[in-house]
């Protein structure tokens, strides 16, 4: 079989909206643009992208110069696959859009689409439930660096990027021999897919934009592109010569496709928290559990709960509690392995805090098989340790709790009856602190692929980099 003979006829193809286009807008300005239409707390606007990342709809791209047959095979995979295709032709296409209708005005007065309404088109189309629920391949976008990076920013992550490759000769002999029929719209070609009909034959016409001189000036703009947004996609990239077949460029392209990447993305999160006191592990368990389902394992809260239950390890444990001593390691770790061999934990992940302190504390548990898959220090100084912790208070007639500085009492008769936790003073804290900075040396070296963060931040933001570290691990500190 020839090399664009496909079983079914390539519908008609449109011009190449964006190649007309020399002059791009910079990114950032791009990016200032597209962040006034999206909703101002970034939190649930992440959340958001990241929820689509962890279902296994189809999420491609398809790149290729022009005559590579790159539509053909997007259309065959997006047939066969159940999923929808989006193109530059399709978005600008979408009827009851404001956006679809400023970009065909656009290319009908410039011959292009501007990079920022191209964008802002596909992230319309991609929040549309079709998209999120069946998956999408991308035909042809992005064109650019500047488009594969804002697409990047935006949270847009493809699954695999397939790109076609065949020598220029090649593609501009697909290109010349190319015949439209002005009646129907398909396309043909003068030697692999000519119409048996004499009438057909007589009416076909030579599109437009398809001479040597054309196809070459598009090849060396894609060229002069295309080496710039592949290493966008390192790791799931794949190049497939397009000078064979088309159907075995397209058999290549889905056995790819129907392929699962090693991710260092946990299967199950097993997160674990380090930090000092006042460094901010409960709420970040607490936002990590609600966000991705998982267990929070406190284990000073297990602890409290095994004596308050009475159980076998409570009776054990009440003595350390009444003489304010630390309860012994071996103790702890049968109440903390009574608690992540539950179910739930297993079939769900956990984020623990608060275990271990110190190294023994991690061998013990390491050799017990309770591996987390995740480590975060978080890093706070001792000032702002301070400033969080010796400024507490509780009201011991509601049980609120309230912050000095950051949410103070309401009434001056409020105020006058809060009290302060012994264990927050600033000596204690002092304590605390010297102690945890004492073993997190050791407990860094022994957990290699630990990440730091800046735990001195807005909690949200703190956050932000958490997930970052869940979804793709990063192998350098965090500022």
């Amino acid at each position: 079989m020839d090399a664009t003979t496909a079983p079914h006829r390539i519908p008609p193809q449109m011009p190449q909206y964006g190649e007309a286009n020399h002059v791009f807008e910079l990114m950032q300005n791009m990016l200032e643009q597209l962040l006034i239409h999206q909703p101002k707390d970034p939190i649930p606007f992440m959340i958001d992208h990241l929820q689509r990342d962890n279902d296994y709809v189809p999420k491609i791209i398809i790149l290729g110069p022009p005559a590579s047959g790159k539509t053909t095979i997007a259309m065959w995979l997006a047939k066969h696959l159940s999923t929808n295709l989006l193109s530059v032709e399709s978005l600008i296409a979408k009827e009851y859009s404001p956006l679809a209708a400023d970009a065909r005005m656009h290319y009908q007065k410039f011959k292009m689409v501007p990079n920022m309404l191209l964008i802002r088109l596909m992230q319309e189309r991609l929040k549309e439930e079709d998209c999120i629920r069946r998956g999408w391949i991308l035909d042809g976008i992005p064109e650019t660096r500047e488009q594969a990076l804002t697409i990047q920013t935006l949270g847009i992550s493809p699954r695999h990027v397939i790109a076609l490759s065949a020598p220029d000769t090649v593609l501009i002999e697909r290109n010349l021999g190319k015949r439209i029929d002005p009646q129907t719209g398909e396309i043909y070609h003068t030697t692999f897919d000519w119409p048996p009909e004499s009438e057909i034959q007589n009416r076909l016409m030579m599109p437009a934009g398809i001479s040597e001189g054309e196809t070459a000036r598009k090849l060396l703009e894609y060229h002069r592109n295309i080496v710039r947004i592949l290493p966008s996609y390192p790791k799931i990239l794949k190049v497939i010569n397009a000078d064979q077949p088309c159907v075995d460029v397209f058999y290549q392209a889905l056995t790819y496709v129907q392929t699962s990447h090693r991710s260092n993305a946990p299967f199950t999160p097993r997160v674990l928290l380090c930090g000092p006191v006042g460094s901010g592990k409960s709420l970040q368990a607490a936002l990590l559990a609600q966000k991705y389902g998982l267990i929070n394992v406190c284990c000073g809260q297990l602890l409290k709960e095994a004596v308050a239950d009475k159980s076998k390890y409570g009776e054990m444990i009440q003595p350390f509690f009444e003489k304010e001593t630390a309860v012994p390691d071996n103790i702890v770790m049968k109440v903390l392995k009574q608690r992540l061999d539950q179910q739930d934990c297993v079939e769900r992940g956990w984020v623990l805090h608060g275990f271990p302190r110190d190294l023994d504390q991690a061998h013990v548990m390491d050799s017990l098989g309770y591996k987390p898959n995740r480590v975060f220090f978080l890093n706070v100084p001792l000032d702002s340790v301070i400033e969080r912790l010796t400024l507490r208070r509780t009201d011991p007639v509601t049980g609120e709790r309230y912050h000095l500085m950051y949410k103070p009492p309401p009434t001056m008769e409020v105020q006058a009856r809060l009290l302060q936790n012994p264990k927050e003073s600033e000596e204690q804290i002092k304590l605390k602190m010297d102690l945890f900075y004492r073993n997190s040396a050791e407990l860094e070296q022994f957990y290699g692929e630990a990440i730091t963060l800046n735990g001195d931040q807005d909690p949200y933001t703190v956050f932000e980099y958490i997930e970052s570290g869940i979804i793709n691990p990063l192998p350098k500190k965090v500022p």
